[in-house]
């Protein structure tokens, strides 16, 4: 999660509520309380993601 936090400078609570709503990658249960992803999961939603600016 660290490092998933700071690739997309998202908190954690915001990864699972984007989760939720089916807007983040889907994790991979690693154990019985870690999740992680898939870097290319990752790279492919940054890509994909419109831009924040305003």
């Amino acid at each position: 999660m660290p490092t998933v936090r700071r690739m997309t400078a998202l908190g954690r609570s915001t990864i699972y509520r984007l989760m939720a709503l089916k807007l983040f990658p889907v994790a991979i249960r690693l154990g019985p309380r870690a999740v992680g992803w898939r870097l290319t999961d990752i790279d492919q939603w940054l890509e994909e993601r419109p831009d924040a600016t305003h």
